[in-house]
């Protein structure tokens, strides 16, 4: 062959289209199962079987399209080898989920997969140092390494994602200095539990002390330890490092003292009744016997629980005089059932330790509150007498699992970590009714905070703080949908009373995933999701259930107005669905906002106005035309201040 015919040639092959070694989604996703190993869950992921239209578990895809967007494979029991160059064929993934499985080695090269916005690895077995460079150039908004045995040095690429909006490295085992992320769009971060040193970033400030809490080499303004001081110190490391081991000496010899003192107490206390009044079914009664108690013959206490919704203030105990026989009753109840009554009534259950630890002794000798009643069940207040207040929850006709189904259920929302979540404390157990007990937050709810305190609270809604607010709630849903991926209402009761506010005002989400406890009956009766559009018509539920709730919200932080469709009898309030569309319709949402966060704000106007066409697009009643929960998300995130 003559040159000039060689070079021809090689000029026609770099001019052929590549061969294509591409497979289908289907073929990636079952090459990926097959590097898996216990698949038993991933039972539908078949041959011949399509991810999208046959519904393979933990696959979701776009809308009315076979087009894959997310992976949830989350509490699957999972581990082996993870593909990534099978996954790298699902060319439209978003969101990989592998959280709470059994994954252990070094981090997979999920920076390969292009176009990935959401990594949730949680609660594995990862390992070993993450290279510095491990995450430039991805697309990745939120990303989830927590609770692993990664070591070494965080990478300093996280610094530079441009649109990271989450970052959880809490409870691993990082070392060396605080790398300088401080993205704008951060607005989650969390480091603490690992082995951090040095002086916390100015930039990282805001984030608060409690995201780098147990980094006990780290100091800063926000810790209260001064950098300087630490340095100068006298013998240097070796003087803190000899501090670190005598406090931790010091805190295992008071857990001990705690722990042997609360176990003589638990002796004392012999909790024999836990039963339903007959006339005041709002009180939850326990006779409590023991030396402990003064006079030894036992007395009734009430406790109480907290609901958004209205209801009433009242101390329990002023309803003693209401109640056929009192404690005298109650005594006399106990003393006929003897052990028998102390065979169905079990213990309280502590499923998150964060308030330290307590007992149903505790509990039932706190002073109590009556709330009021809301769509699931009683609420109520208690402060115990370690100072720590909490509300309980009492839910009835939660019979749709046992007793071993309903500890798996409510064991998952207790392993839970997010700052826009409120995680149950502590479950009590009865065949009749269930209590679940949750931190008490002081400020109340959003319901609260927007429509029932005109003064201090309601001044301080300014723009930024509902935008504040708003945006924690998607990223509290998010969680949540990642979590709960199976789930066909991921929230299911989603509504203002129902969004706890701090006192710096972040958002927390309250009485979320219980779709699968409760039954048809009662979800129908008591679960806001059900007031959609399509529930009403006796569609099926699905999650656009919750995305039209989320819009409900939006629409009454950015209004201001309370919304009719949270009442039964449809009296009262405004309905804001109506009342924002003709405002859309009219272009004149401006003068629908609320006057206090435009008078001082008219620079936002446009993003409050973006933000109002969320809310209206959440409402839709066409299934066709309402987005999403993650397209929601993306647009509310996308808005700025």
């Amino acid at each position: 062959m003559s040159a000039v015919g060689f070079l021809l040639l090689l000029l026609c092959l770099s001019l052929s289209p590549p061969v294509s070694l591409s497979i289908t989604e289907a073929e990636a996703l079952l090459t990926f199962k097959k590097s898996l190993t216990n698949t038993g869950k991933l039972s539908s992921w078949k041959e011949n079987s399509r991810p999208c239209e046959d519904k393979w578990e933990g696959v979701f895809c776009e809308e009315g399209k076979p087009i894959i967007l997310r992976l949830h494979l989350t509490k699957m029991d999972l581990s082996g080898v993870v593909d990534i160059n099978a996954l790298s064929q699902i060319k439209n993934l978003k969101t990989l989920s592998l959280s709470n499985n059994s994954f252990s080695g070094p981090l997979p090269t999920f920076n390969q997969l292009a176009g990935l916005r959401a990594l949730y690895i949680s609660s594995n077995k990862f390992s070993g140092l993450i290279p510095g460079d491990y995450f430039a150039g991805t697309t990745l908004r939120r990303v989830w390494l927590s609770d692993n045995e990664f070591s070494g040095n965080i990478p300093e690429s996280l610094g530079k994602l441009a649109s990271l909006t989450a970052l959880h490295l809490e409870r691993n085992k990082f070392t060396g200095l605080i790398p300088d992320i401080s993205q704008k769009s951060l607005t989650e971060l969390d480091m603490s539990g690992n082995q951090l040193v040095g002086e916390i970033p100015v930039s990282m400030e805001r984030f608060g002390a409690d995201a780098f809490k147990g980094n006990t080499g780290i100091c800063g303004k926000i810790v209260g330890i001064d950098c300087k001081k630490l340095q100068n110190g006298k013998g240097g490391n070796v003087a803190t490092t000899i501090g670190v081991m005598i406090g931790i000496v010091v805190i295992m010899v008071l857990l001990l003292l705690v722990t042997t003192m609360m176990k003589s107490k638990n002796k004392d206390d012999d909790f024999s009744v836990l039963r339903r009044e007959s006339v005041m079914e709002d009180v939850v009664e326990v006779r409590v016997q023991g030396n402990s108690m003064k006079g030894g013959g036992g007395s009734t206490r009430s406790v109480a629980s907290q609901n958004g919704v209205g209801g009433s203030s009242k101390k329990a105990g002023d309803h003693s005089s209401h109640k056929k026989g009192g404690s005298e009753h109650g005594s006399k109840k106990g003393s006929q059932h003897g052990k028998n009554s102390n065979a169905g009534i079990g213990d309280l259950i502590v499923i998150n330790n964060e308030k330290g630890p307590f007992g149903l002794a505790d509990l039932m000798k706190a002073a109590a509150e009556v709330l009021g009643n809301g769509g699931l069940g009683s609420a109520y207040k208690a402060v115990m007498a370690n100072g720590v207040s909490v509300v309980v929850k009492r839910i009835r006709d939660m019979s749709k699992l046992d007793k071993e189904e309903f500890d798996v259920a409510i064991r998952h929302i207790g392993n839970l970590r997010h700052k826009n979540i409120l995680t149950p404390l502590a479950y009590h157990y009865r065949k009749e009714e269930k209590l679940v007990v949750s931190e008490y937050i002081s400020k109340g709810s959003l319901l609260y905070v927007l429509h029932g305190d005109r003064g201090t609270c309601h001044a301080e809604l300014n723009w930024p703080t509902r935008l504040k607010i708003i945006k924690g709630i998607a990223s509290g849903l998010q969680y949540l949908y990642a979590e709960f991926s199976s789930y066909d209402l991921p929230h299911g009761n989603l509504k203002s009373s129902n969004v706890l506010i701090t006192d710096n005002y972040e958002p927390l989400l309250s009485d979320y995933a219980f779709i699968k406890m409760v039954s048809i009956n009662q979800a129908a009766q008591g679960m806001f999701a059900y007031k959609a559009p399509e529930a009403l018509e006796n569609q099926p539920i699905t999650p656009k259930a919750d995305v039209y709730c989320l819009g409900i919200i939006i629409l009454e932080i950015l209004t201001g107005k309370f919304p009719s469709q949270y009442l039964n009898a449809g009296k009262g309030g405004t309905d804001v669905i109506q009342w924002v569309r003709s405002a859309i319709e009219e272009k004149k949402e401006g003068e629908f906002l609320d006057p206090e966060i435009v008078s001082s704000y008219e620079d936002s106007l446009p993003s409050m106005i973006e933000l109002l066409h969320v809310g209206a697009a959440c409402t839709e009643s066409d299934l066709d035309k309402r987005p999403s929960m993650d397209d929601a998300i993306a647009r509310i995130e996308r808005i700025q201040g």
